[in-house]
């Protein structure tokens, strides 16, 4: 941080960048591996309430987990191998990646209170700020930007 006195900026000591919180996890699609990624979420949450003093309230805990256990459930049934997921986070926001093996990118449904099932895309964009899929040399990223503080 730096202090501004009559103009000037003085350095503090302070003034060095930080980078956000970053984890991945590996998952084989083998039965419980949507539980652990939901487990893995809820302690890399809990890390960035300590490490970066993020206020994410009981609220966006359970919606960050939701928000999770879509994507890798989408993964873990359209694909043919395993996926990662990755998290990046700091005190406000949290960026949800997961790779799977599988390079048809996702489509989104028209809302129908009807339809049973296919809504996993529809709940994400419901929670995330911006989501974005594309393909990779592997198979495909869906990515979900995930504000922590509405």
């Amino acid at each position: 941080m730096s202090k501004h006195l009559g103009g000037d900026v003085i350095p503090t000591g302070f003034d060095v960048p930080v980078e956000p919180l970053r984890r991945a996890a590996h998952y084989t699609g083998e039965p419980g591996c949507i539980a652990e990624a939901r487990d893995f979420a809820a302690r890399f949450l809990e890390q960035l309430r300590t490490e970066w003093c993020a206020d994410a309230d009981h609220r966006a805990g359970g919606e960050l987990l939701l928000l999770v256990s879509e994507l890798v459930t989408n993964a873990d049934r359209h694909s043919n191998g395993p996926y990662i997921l990755e998290l990046e986070g700091t005190d406000s926001e949290v960026t949800v990646s997961v790779y799977d093996s599988s390079s048809a990118l996702p489509r989104r449904f028209p809302k129908d209170p009807e339809r049973i099932g296919r809504h996993g895309l529809e709940i994400v964009h419901a929670l995330a700020s911006e989501v974005t899929a594309e393909r990779v040399p592997v198979g495909k990223r869906i990515r979900a930007r995930f504000r922590l503080n509405r």
